[in-house]
């Protein structure tokens, strides 16, 4: 019995969520997955999957394995590459997912770019606005907006973010501008629909931090439109800086109580191993890191101020 081609059958399965889709994936025939599964828990003497007619699930046992012929692989494939470093291309499949706007604006864009520059790479693109378990999801690679709480993982710095008030020239001519976040309460906010966002927080002043009740007519439970009101002219938002960028660029939008912003929030790209990375892996973290240099340098995105 090869235990590493079963091993690679089994992360395929785990990876791909069906018997069938991973003998698709393999160019292999159903039976022959079948069987060398089969064989495969036989020699471990454990079941990794949980099996009906309608869906397959790892077993707990099959997750702890999981993990281990993911580290096991990598190993495999980090010791080849490095025979053969610089004589071959990156190749084969990975899966990154990012914020959705963020994932919308910057990541994708770059992934685009990723495999056109490889064309032997096959990626996907996962946009949610929650935090993923990387393992338990079977993801590669995660883009994160904030202080990373899981120290489990691996980060690297891709820059930081800041959090703004904005609102248009226009508006502020016609309403004024506030001088204290407390003034925003006499002016027409645009929101988001959670509850959480009825008071705009990231505010600071002499090293306290505090949050600020505010109002308006108009409520929304996604950032782009809410965005696209804001620089209409329907009153004051507060967003990420990479939100609002390309109206920062323009002039449509105008920051206003800078003073009283809070640190910027790093951007980090994370991963399971700090080391036994696939050359893949590796490749497309030096790729992002070098593609998204805007997050590193410029007013509009890091620590320094906008006009």
């Amino acid at each position: 019995m090869d235990k590493f081609k079963a091993m690679q059958t089994f992360v395929q399965i785990a990876d791909e969520g069906s018997l069938t889709a991973a003998a698709r994936q393999m160019g292999s025939s159903l039976p022959a997955v079948v069987r060398a599964l089969a064989a495969y828990e036989a020699a471990l003497g454990v079941r990794l999957f949980n099996r009906t007619t309608r869906r397959i699930s790892l077993t707990e046992e099959g997750k702890l394995h999981l993990e281990n012929s993911r580290q096991v692989l990598a190993a495999l494939e980090e010791s080849e590459a490095s025979l053969t470093a610089g004589a071959t291309e990156p190749a084969g499949h990975l899966t990154i997912t990012a914020p959705v706007l963020f994932g919308q604006m910057h990541v994708a864009p770059s992934v685009t770019r990723f495999v056109q520059q490889h064309d032997k790479m096959r990626c996907s693109v996962v946009l949610l606005d929650r935090v993923v378990n990387l393992l338990e999801e079977g993801i590669d690679l995660g883009i994160r907006i904030g202080t990373l709480e899981d120290s489990s993982l691996v980060s690297q710095p891709l820059g930081h973010i800041r959090r703004v008030v904005v609102a248009t020239p226009a508006y502020l001519r016609k309403h004024g501008t506030p001088k204290h976040p407390r003034d925003l309460q006499r002016f027409n906010c645009i929101r988001n629909l959670s509850p959480a966002q009825q008071q705009w927080g990231d505010f600071q002043e002499s090293g306290r931090t505090f949050r600020v009740a505010v109002k308006g007519n108009l409520d929304f439970n996604h950032v782009l439109p809410a965005v696209q009101a804001c620089a209409a002219g329907a009153g004051f938002g507060m967003f990420f800086s990479y939100q609002v960028a390309p109206y920062l660029a323009t002039r449509q939008l105008k920051i206003v109580l800078e003073s009283f912003e809070r640190p910027a929030r790093p951007i980090s790209i994370v991963y399971p191993h700090a080391r036994l990375l696939p050359a893949r892996t590796r490749v497309f973290i030096d790729w992002i890191r070098n593609d998204l240099t805007a997050f590193r340098q410029g007013p509009l995105n890091t620590t320094s101020r906008a006009a």
